[in-house]
């Protein structure tokens, strides 16, 4: 036991290198945050000693402004590190259900697609939450309509009268970027109770879905960072 303690220890990657490999992985992908992330964060002291010489307390604002800018670093930092991710793997096959991974309450994502057209690669995964059933299209043609029509004949066989709201990820109009897609799956009013999502999980499980491999995760480098991670 105590070795399995230390070998976790071990593993443990200290918070300052997660900080650089975010800020390599975004920098290769976009150089102006070499630059940006030092102005934000003196920036943000300058303004702080600023407004402490107008009201007579430089030193005083100035170590006020230190955690605040750190903070607004942080946050900056994590916006273009989640963005250049996104913009990693925007277009391969599976990246939808890779980011809707990380939706950790309220959704239940299966890895496997229910639908896929194995001439345009075109697929389709489904998600159950309290609105109802989701249906997330990934669509390189426009055969994709037909997809989401056929699963929604099978979901009517064993979940007829629960709600089903389809959503197409691309960057063409009418389409969801990939980018926003877990906000505009957190937008979805809720529709059933508690109960009912476990019910229609239940149900659905019987219907299986198609066999692919998909990405495990946002991060094709493996360099995983969330938000608490940052912090």
């Amino acid at each position: 036991m105590a070795r399995n303690k230390d070998e976790k220890k071990q593993k443990k990657t200290p918070w300052f290198k997660l900080v650089w490999q975010a800020f390599t992985f975004t920098k290769e992908r976009n150089g102006a945050i070499a630059w940006q992330i030092p102005l934000i964060f003196a920036g943000t002291i300058a303004l702080g000693i600023g407004v402490g010489f107008i009201i007579g307390h430089p030193v005083y604002l100035g170590f006020v402004a230190l955690p605040i800018a750190l903070i607004l670093t942080m946050l900056f930092l994590t916006n273009r590190f989640t963005k250049a991710q996104y913009a990693e793997i925007d277009g391969e096959i599976g990246a939808s259900r890779a980011v809707l991974g990380t939706i950790k309450r309220g959704w239940s994502f299966p890895e496997e697609p229910v639908a896929i057209d194995p001439k345009s690669q075109d697929l389709v995964f489904r998600g159950v939450g309290r609105p109802g059933v989701v249906l997330i299209g990934e669509a390189r043609s426009s055969k994709i309509g037909k997809l989401f029509a056929d699963e929604k004949k099978r979901l009517s066989r064993v979940a007829k009268d629960v709600p089903v709201t389809t959503i197409e990820v691309g960057n063409r109009e009418g389409q969801v970027p990939l980018k926003k897609l877990v906000s505009t799956v957190r937008k979805l009013k809720p529709k059933l109770t508690k109960a009912e999502v476990g019910e229609v999980e239940r149900r659905l499980a019987a219907l299986g879905g198609a066999r692919l491999p998909v990405p495990k995760g946002v991060d094709p480098m493996k360099a995983r960072i969330n938000r608490r991670d940052m912090r």
